[in-house]
């Protein structure tokens, strides 16, 4: 397993300090069949940032799996609090919306199913657009108080919608302002937050805190052009990108990667953990090896003219 001790980074305006790969949870529950061993090789390698959702594991009714599993993994190891937790709300059809009294509901049902009394972040899953925005942070304003939750963030939001989220609380004290944002960004996924999202983000602080960081897979590297199948429940997702664009990707990756000795996902990773703004791309993994695929994106630092080349490479890509 790939070890490694980088400086942490810092959410900014937060005490929050995370390694810079978080692990997304959105396969416990789910395809991981050992979730217990994933968490055990990130730990091992230094890292600290775990991504989940209420709606994580949800495949049945009533059984959001992957809260669970995480809380009752950090039960029997006792590391609590030398980990940054994040999960979100607002998602879940059990658990729909983001107005104050299904807000305060959930991070109950979450710190139950967690095992612990306070999340490090947390989330607006996705915008609730009936729903005012000043009851929306007032909700998780009155968290924060209370100790149940430490910072709130956003996901999920177009740029005029966290705009003005971000103005009603610098208005209002009582309203909590978002920290962060989690957007759908990486190599082959840049429309979304690159110009408008991007630009607020930096001009107010905001750590991005991407997920998809390796496009549910075609960024590893496995799914080639006329290549063998690959048994994922994800790979028909990931299949989209191969295509003309996505193989314009894929050999500038196979490039770098082998002048680094590395692999193609953590060029992958490296690229986007290098990115204006960006403090920690989230990448899942079900087993222990795919991890070490995506660990050593957490350190490795690219030249600019490989950041270039990639970045080119992905621009005639949406091009194409």
């Amino acid at each position: 397993m790939y070890t490694v001790d980088p400086s942490l980074a810092k959410i900014a305006e937060t005490e929050l300090d995370v390694f810079p790969l978080c692990l997304g949870g959105n396969v416990f529950g789910w395809t991981a069949p050992d979730p217990d061993a994933v968490l055990d090789a990130y730990v091992a390698a230094g890292g600290n940032f775990i991504d989940t959702a209420d709606t994580y594991g949800a495949r049945v009714p009533g059984a959001a799996r992957s809260e669970t599993i995480i809380g009752d993994w950090m039960v029997r190891r006792g590391n609590r609090d030398s980990l940054v937790l994040a999960t979100k709300v607002g998602a879940w059809s059990e658990r729909k919306g983001l107005r104050a009294d299904n807000i305060h509901a959930a991070i109950d049902d979450s710190l139950r199913r967690l095992q612990t009394d306070h999340v490090d972040l947390y989330y607006a899953h996705i915008d609730d657009e009936e729903t005012p925005l000043e009851e929306t942070l007032g909700a998780f304003g009155e968290l924060i108080r209370a100790g149940k939750i430490r910072h709130a963030a956003a996901s999920n939001y177009t740029a005029a919608r966290l705009a003005e989220a971000l103005e009603l609380a610098d208005r209002d004290p009582a309203l909590a302002r978002y920290v962060a944002l989690q957007p759908h960004y990486n190599l082959v996924e840049r429309e979304v937050y690159e110009g408008e999202l991007q630009e607020l983000c930096e001009r107010e602080g905001l750590a991005c805190i991407p997920y998809f960081a390796l496009a549910k897979g075609f960024l590893s590297g496995k799914y080639r052009p006329g290549g063998a199948a690959v048994d994922s429940p994800r790979a028909e997702r990931a299949l989209t990108y191969l295509d003309e664009r996505g193989g314009a990707v894929l050999e500038p990756l196979d490039e770098i990667a082998a002048a680094h000795d590395t692999t193609v996902a953590a060029v992958s990773i490296a690229w986007l953990r290098m990115q204006p703004t960006v403090v920690a791309p989230i990448a899942s993994a079900r087993n222990p090896e795919q991890l070490s695929e995506s660990l050593p994106g957490a350190t490795l630092e690219l030249t600019p003219d490989e950041l270039d080349r990639l970045s080119g490479a992905a621009a005639y890509s949406e091009q194409s």
